[in-house]
């Protein structure tokens, strides 16, 4: 954020967010920045400044998690509707209740419907390098953008992190330049109009193309950012999956749990398809790099009660389009930041290849009455 320097940051404090928010405002104290930085009475008044502030032409980024994300739902809507490139880092935290302050994914993907693009993040490191990526690709795409990574297991884990130089990033990020700002009075705009019947239809449906070509331009963005920082940006990343026989699909930190596994797991065939982009989800992509394993075992982080968990759902799907003939599993893990552990990877890696994997299953549960 201190490299790309928004012109507005508004901001409101939670658990675990507000780490992004106190350490971005010693920048603004300082002087490193000339970010104009609004405190809020609210995350609900902290997307609606960002909205404002967006549609007024202004480079925006905020942050938030968990129940900060829920209170925002209504401004969040109106923020990809109007099609306004926002940046938003989401620190991934359970929904309440009960109350729970530590990570899963239910808020991110409670959300994932909202019109917003989605990044997931498996360390720091990439967190710094996704919200690069994140400002081109909103202000290319007219969408708003979420940057995802694990509350506390990441976002409050100290790790080295390789900062790239101020010129190269701040010539990659480029100058801001929204084309339907409402203080061009040579170009007059309305934004946020009320439309019934004979517009709503036409107006939403325009955000279908625009999602689509959101997944051409991550490949190109992330290609350019590539000259500056020497890595690859896939729409997913693949470990050991050539002449793998069971392969984990998954999000986020738990990428990196499940890569210790796959080396403690030496000379059995085991891989992993860690995904970066969920929104818009590369269903042809993701179905051709998993059409030939025996054995794909889906990891979530977040239920869909009544329904698929959100990540398995989608990588059905995938399948499903390919014609998929092996088997696909669902598991669903670490609710409200319950670790799991390289052992527990192991053994759904060693239970699938020994055909003792339920199709159905929830990793780390103590039998409940």
């Amino acid at each position: 954020m201190r490299q790309i320097n928004p012109d507005v940051v508004p901001a409101f404090p939670i658990t675990p967010q507000t780490a992004i928010m106190q350490d971005f405002a010693t920048y603004v104290s300082n002087g490193v920045v000339d970010s104009e930085m609004i405190r809020v009475e609210s995350e609900h008044s902290a997307m609606s400044c960002a909205v404002g502030a967006s549609a007024a032409g202004a480079r925006v980024i905020t942050a938030t998690s968990s129940a900060g994300l829920a209170l925002m739902w209504e401004i969040v809507g109106v923020a990809s509707g109007l099609r306004l490139p926002i940046v938003m880092e989401i620190v991934n935290r359970a929904l309440s209740a009960p109350i729970n302050i530590h990570c899963d994914h239910s808020d991110s993907m409670g959300a994932r419907d909202l019109g917003w693009i989605q990044i997931y993040s498996e360390n720091a490191q990439e967190v710094y390098e996704n919200t690069l990526i994140a400002i081109r690709l909103a202000e290319k795409a007219l969408l708003p953008v979420m940057v995802c990574q694990d509350g506390f297991i990441t976002s409050h884990g100290v790790e080295n992190v390789e900062i790239f130089d101020d010129t190269d990033v701040k010539k990659f990020v480029g100058e801001h330049s929204y084309p339907y700002s409402l203080l061009n009075l040579k170009k007059p705009v309305t934004h946020g109009p009320l439309e019934l019947q004979d517009y709503y239809f036409e107006t939403r449906y325009q955000q279908v193309p625009a999602m689509e070509d959101a997944l051409k331009e991550y490949l190109k963005i992330g290609k350019e950012l590539g000259k500056i920082t020497g890595r690859k940006y896939g729409l997913f990343d693949e470990f050991n999956i050539k002449d793998a026989e069971a392969v984990i699909v998954c999000l986020n930190s738990t990428a990196g749990t499940t890569k210790a596994a796959i080396e403690r797991l030496k000379g059995k065939k085991a891989g992993l398809l860690k995904l970066r982009l969920f929104r818009p989800f590369p269903y042809k992509e993701v179905g051709e790099a998993l059409k030939k394993v025996k054995k794909v075992i889906v990891l979530d982080r977040a239920l869909s009660f009544g329904a698929n968990p959100p990540l398995y759902g989608e990588v059905k799907n995938a399948l499903f389009d390919m014609g998929y003939n092996g088997k696909i599993y669902s598991g669903v893990y670490g609710l409200g930041g319950r670790n799991i552990f390289i052992e527990e990877i192991e053994k759904v890696y060693n239970d699938a290849l020994n055909d003792e994997l339920k199709e159905h299953f929830y990793v780390g549960l103590r039998e409940c009455p």
